[in-house]
């Protein structure tokens, strides 16, 4: 059995798997980043990492979804977003442990998360 018909089998799962690891992503952000603004850091690394576990099984059902779509153009800038929003996520994690001003960091991840789901959604289309 080749991967593209192991992906083409098990859409479905990769699919719900994908769908619902933004949803606990996006929640653990922002538990995350409020614990870190509230001075509790050793609670917010701990959501941190857990967050960087959906990030890699956000990732790799994204990816195995970008294969069964055969890559194509829109669902691929889609996964490129998906990359710069974890830059963003970290960066603005980063900077809310270290009590830097962090809220241009939370801006862009809520704009860049808002496009992504809207395209998710089929609202964004090209």
């Amino acid at each position: 059995m080749n991967s593209g018909g192991f992906i083409q089998e098990n859409f479905s799962i990769f699919q719900a798997s994908h769908e619902g690891s933004w949803a606990i992503l996006a929640i653990l952000f922002l538990v995350a980043y409020f614990l870190f603004r509230g001075g509790k850091s050793k609670a917010g690394t701990i959501i941190h990492m857990i967050a960087r576990l959906f990030f890699v099984i956000m990732l790799v059902t994204g990816a195995s979804m970008l294969i069964a779509y055969q890559f194509a153009y829109f669902f691929f800038i889609k996964g490129l977003l998906a990359v710069l929003l974890i830059g963003f996520m970290e960066a603005a994690l980063g900077k809310a442990k270290r009590n830097e001003n962090s809220l241009g960091m939370l801006f862009a991840v809520l704009v860049v998360l808002v496009v992504i789901v809207l395209m998710g959604y089929g609202i964004i289309r090209f």
